[in-house]
């Protein structure tokens, strides 16, 4: 992996404890966190998906392990608007293969 350079984790939020790559949503980072990791794989690709389209890619690979997005691709992949070229060019790097469709 390549060094990164997330957010400091006193800019990452504003006041209210909502992070900027949630400017849209009324959520905390702890209520976001857990969204990361929900049983139900839909919820938890809207999640990531929204983290991979809004955030710094810095910030994204701090908050997601590279092979866990890759392993949920097919549904992560809708979620991420104009950002998904990119991350169907960096994920392969990241996990070593390509990714499934």
């Amino acid at each position: 992996m390549f060094p990164l350079n997330p957010t400091p984790p006193e800019k990452l939020c504003d006041a209210e404890g909502r992070p900027y790559f949630l400017w849209d949503s009324d959520m905390t980072l702890d209520a976001f966190r857990a969204l990361l990791v929900h049983d139900d794989p839909d919820v938890r690709a809207h999640a990531v998906g929204k983290l991979l389209r809004q955030a710094r890619t810095d910030d994204a690979l701090t908050f997601v392990i590279p092979d866990a997005v890759a392993r949920d691709w097919s549904r992560v992949r809708r979620h991420l608007g104009r950002r998904r070229e990119f991350w169907e060019w960096l994920l392969p790097k990241l996990v070593g293969h390509e990714l499934d469709a």
